[in-house]
């Protein structure tokens, strides 16, 4: 039995910090776990900046309101859901994922959840698990799944190089570097048809 994971951000949308920095204009948000392998390092940053600049929950979903999967993205998913079993494993919160779901129709996500002040400040994080993404592949191993992992970032690797299958998808070139061996993709139909040749 097989069970494919994919990433979210960078690889089905656009990474929502990007689209946040641009619009409110603070070139610090930018930095994602394609730069910064310590996700809670870069976490606590992130909400250093927020509360420096005055903005909150509602700021950031204003934002993702306007933001689209990539293209293809829908297509791809809708394909592989109907071949086999999908999980996007995320390090994303419900609070941002919750309207990107919807346009993807509503797939099957894993992610973590924000701790929000009444006011909307975004006062804390709340993890899943420890290294959420590797721990899932491994629990779901554990009761019978083989599994196929998809990502773009730092923290996709372990999940990536757990399984039967991985692919990197639209990463960066030091990542593809870095690591050679793990098969990369730019295009929606060349990663399905990795995975498909994979399961």
């Amino acid at each position: 039995m097989n069970i494919v994971c994919l990433d979210m951000e960078g690889v089905l949308v656009p990474e929502i910090w990007i689209a946040f920095s641009e619009a409110s204009g603070i070139p610090e948000l930018r930095r994602t776990t394609r730069d910064e392998p310590d996700y809670n390092k870069l976490m606590n940053f992130r909400l250093s900046i927020l509360k420096e600049h005055g903005l909150g929950l509602k700021e950031i979903q204003a934002t993702i309101a306007k933001i689209d999967p990539l293209p293809g993205a829908k297509e791809f998913l809708d394909e592989l859901r109907a071949t086999t079993q999908v999980l996007i494993l995320s390090d994303t919160f419900e609070q941002f994922a919750k309207p990107l779901m919807e346009k993807l129709n509503w797939p099957t996500i894993f992610c973590n959840t924000l701790e929000v002040a009444p006011g909307g400040e975004i006062t804390g994080f709340k993890m899943r698990c420890e290294k959420s993404k590797l721990t899932t592949v491994k629990a779901l191993q554990s009761i019978g799944y083989e599994t196929i992992a998809a990502g773009d970032s730092f923290n996709d690797l372990a999940m990536i190089q757990a399984g039967k299958a991985g692919f990197l998808f639209k990463s960066t070139e030091q990542i593809k570097k870095d690591y050679p061996q793990i098969p990369a993709y730019e295009e929606f139909g060349d990663l399905l048809n990795a995975i498909k040749a994979a399961l």
